[in-house]
């Protein structure tokens, strides 16, 4: 997890929705088995594509306000963000090649 940065809720909005390229923000929480399986799949594609498409995590049980304003009701969420609204939202955790295939619009 220490390749993608953490977002809080007093960052959001400078982090992600003023961030001049789309952002994707994983909604995760430590006690997750389903965000443990992503979150390497995850810091593979900002190895691969960060330079498109910039990746944030936040942690749901530390930032409450984000998700609840965003509706993420169920975790792992990952939402994109661009141009300050959410473009594309994808729950569970899914393999890397249906996640490459889900944001291909973003990354090439």
């Amino acid at each position: 997890m220490a390749d993608i940065a953490a977002v809080t809720d007093a960052e959001f909005e400078a982090q992600v929705l003023k961030s001049d390229k789309p952002v994707l923000v994983d909604f995760w929480a430590e006690w997750c088995g389903p965000c443990r399986q992503v979150s390497p799949i995850l810091d593979e594609l900002a190895k691969e594509h960060g330079d498109k498409i910039t990746f944030v995590k936040m942690n749901v049980d530390e930032n409450p306000v984000t998700p609840n304003n965003y509706r993420v009701t169920g975790i792992p969420t990952l939402n994109v963000y661009s141009g300050g609204e959410v473009v594309k939202t994808i729950v569970g955790a899914k393999p890397k090649s249906a996640l490459v295939r889900e944001l291909s619009e973003f990354i090439g």
